[in-house]
């Protein structure tokens, strides 16, 4: 996989903002999964045999997508996908598109998920840099409602943190090492 350059790494065609901005979320829904099958069909201009993957929109928490082999396809996160729009159709739909090309690759499941093959996948294909991780607000993905509190400050649990607490695992700070104590939810988020 030495030169994916068939289409001198031109990227997807753009979606407007303004377009998106006006889809509800079933339309968006269906609007991400047209945007799949534009990044399919690039992908098979180098790997033709590629399978069309299943598309999901049941991701939580700060993940914004994941190219899922065992269970066939891309799971997004729905939530993320609505506040970054724009991202998800520039950025993130091409880089799980690209896991989902290394992993049908010869050995693909034995490759490192961001390694050599991914990096040249999204570089030379998608005309993208290879970037890990993404840089989204995951406020409202991934609330946090669950007040904690130490000497020096206050912390804030994800319902599953809460869970562990309340079953009896404890939590310290590491400034001032005090044991967190339980101070209500936060009626903000």
């Amino acid at each position: 996989m030495s030169s994916l350059s068939l289409n001198a790494a031109l990227p997807l065609p753009a979606w407007a903002d303004e377009t998106l901005a006006r889809l509800d979320n079933i339309a968006l829904e269906a609007a991400a999964r047209v945007r799949v099958s534009e990044a399919l069909e690039r992908a098979r201009e180098v790997y033709p045999a590629l399978p069309a993957p299943g598309v999901w929109f049941d991701l939580k928490g700060a993940s914004a997508g994941q190219a899922h082999l065992g269970r066939g396809g891309l799971r997004f996160n729905s939530v993320l996908l609505r506040e970054n729009r724009g991202i998800f159709f520039a950025e993130v739909i091409p880089h799980e598109l690209s896991h989902w090309l290394v992993f049908h690759l010869q050995d693909g499941v034995r490759l490192k998920p961001h390694g050599r093959e991914w990096q040249t996948v999204m570089r030379e294909l998608f005309a993208l840099a290879p970037s890990v991780t993404h840089r989204l607000d995951i406020s409202r993905a991934r609330p946090a409602p669950y007040r904690y509190r130490c000497r020096c400050r206050d912390y804030h649990f994800t319902p599953q943190r809460h869970a562990q607490r309340q079953k009896g695992r404890r939590y310290r700070c590491r400034q001032c090492a005090e044991t967190l104590v339980y101070c209500g939810r936060n009626t903000a988020l």
